[in-house]
């Protein structure tokens, strides 16, 4: 038997504009820019820049006083007058008020040029090959990935060669031609392996007897050098201690990724630009939204000269009805934009600027050991907006400090109680113990274990394991890779 029951259920559902506005406050300054150009294409009744004069304000005036006098005229529930009306003239100009005025303009520079490949291609143009020769090293070149390396097989590439390229040959005859490509700029380029990348640039170099002395470690003994077992290299290679030092003085100097150096392979070098500015000023902190993100905008002038010659028409064709339909989407579109870019202002100041009074002691001195635990509900609860809001400033802005351009994400960490019960931050004890390493005996680095300790004598009681979490987001290797002579 079939049962009918009712259920009450309650769900909240985000608007289609609500879900915009998101967007908008997520995008950083150059991408609101792009959002902002295609509003402005995709939109005629919408329009940038200053307008000539205040004639559109008083055009408005008039026939808003007009029509008081008068009868209204309602097109398909349309009212002329709303979109008319003077009340609604500031919501089409958004002025920057505590805004930067950017007057020191940021360019994005971008990269220009060929492409890596095409550009040991164009080299290839300066070698003697015969025809099959030119086939395979184009192939070889073709096969050089971003960081210069060649990582396939020469069997491989020889079974390709012949399925693709119809060019049937030996390894021999490939290893022959990939040294030719291996001469190539920029130096180790084409290399098989991190091995043959810094030999091939030693051997490019004027020979002493310290790259004589780097090749021979590299070649006999890579395993060893890599794992930084020195007193094996010493005695192997029979050589002095200040001698090891030279040697790898010189390994040092190479370029682990050749084709990571070459500046013309076709990437675009985008420059931050901040979306907020804090400066000291007078002892005070005074916080400054990028003037890009307060465009000035305003109704297109030939879009209310139609509205304005609707109203006036006496008599209304469908196509005339029609237009207005058209019309009236297009300013409830423009007046949203606008509306939804002053919100965005607003969110993103507001949410800044909690910040910075958040963390007002590190703003005013630049020391990270005055950064204090501070997570997004911190923020959130302070200017009573969801956590996700915050989150959408956070993580994909920055902000140029006297002490550099950040990520604003960057001041948000976990805190964990010292040996007083005092909450401290993360970045707080990553900076002090960046700074132990730092000052470690580089004959002897420290382990993770001592590390732990010397942390706990300075009142941070951490475990190992979290030690090796802490050094591994800062990028420092463990103690026998840090390991120096």
């Amino acid at each position: 038997m079939l049962k009918q029951h009712l259920q009450f259920k309650l769900s909240q559902k985000l608007s289609p504009q609500q879900i915009q506005l998101m967007k908008l406050i997520q995008l950083p300054t150059q991408a609101f820019e792009q959002r902002l150009k295609q509003e402005l294409e995709e939109n005629p009744a919408l329009e940038g820049g200053k307008e000539e004069n205040d004639a559109i304000a008083d055009e408005f005036d008039e026939l808003y006083d007009n029509d008081a006098e008068g009868e209204n005229i309602n097109t398909e529930d349309i009212n002329i007058d709303e979109y008319l009306s003077d009340d609604e003239i500031p919501d089409y100009r958004t002025k920057a008020n505590n805004y930067s005025a950017d007057d020191d303009e940021k360019s994005i520079p971008y990269a220009a040029g060929t492409s890596f490949n095409q550009y040991l291609i164009n080299q290839l143009t300066t070698v003697y090959l015969n025809e099959q020769e030119w086939g395979i090293a184009e192939f070889l070149v073709g096969s050089v990935d971003e960081s210069g390396y060649i990582r396939r097989p020469l069997s491989d590439i020889m079974d390709d060669l012949a399925f693709t390229q119809n060019i049937y040959t030996d390894e021999k005859t490939i290893e022959s031609v990939l040294k030719m490509v291996q001469e190539l700029d920029p130096p180790g380029v084409a290399a098989r392996s991190l091995e043959e990348c810094l030999i091939v640039q030693l051997k490019r170099k004027e020979i002493n007897p310290n790259i004589e002395k780097a090749i021979l470690i590299l070649e006999k003994s890579f395993e060893q050098f890599s794992k930084k077992h020195y007193k094996k290299l010493i005695q192997k290679h029979n050589i002095t201690e200040e001698e090891l030092r030279n040697a790898i003085s010189e390994i040092e100097k190479l370029n682990p990724k050749p084709g990571g150096s070459y500046a013309g392979n076709n990437r675009i070098v985008e420059h931050v630009v901040p979306d907020f500015s804090i400066k000291i000023v007078d002892g005070k902190l005074e916080l400054t939204l990028n003037g890009r993100n307060a465009p000035e905008l305003h109704v297109s002038k030939e879009y209310n000269n139609m509205l304005r010659g609707f109203k006036d028409s006496k008599e209304k064709s469908k196509s005339q009805k029609d237009t207005v339909m058209f019309i009236k989407q297009k300013l409830d579109a423009a007046k949203w934009f606008i509306d939804a870019i002053k919100q965005r202002q607003q969110t993103l100041f507001i949410t800044m600027n909690a910040i910075m009074q958040y963390q007002k002691e590190y703003f005013l001195t630049g020391d990270e050991r005055n950064l204090r635990p501070m997570i997004l509900k911190n923020i959130a609860d302070q200017i009573q907006m969801d956590v996700s809001t915050v989150s959408r400033v956070a993580n994909s802005k920055y902000v140029d400090t006297p002490y550099g351009t950040k990520l604003i994400k960057e001041y948000f960490s976990e805190s964990m109680k010292n040996e007083q019960g005092e909450d401290v931050s993360t970045k707080e004890i990553k900076k002090i113990l960046e700074t132990v390493i730092t000052n470690e005996l580089k004959k002897k680095p420290l382990t993770d274990d001592r590390l732990a300790a010397i942390l706990k004598e300075k009142g941070y009681p951490i475990a190992r394991r979290t030690i090796a979490k802490y050094r591994e987001q800062l990028g420092i290797p463990v103690a026998r890779l840090r390991k120096q002579i």
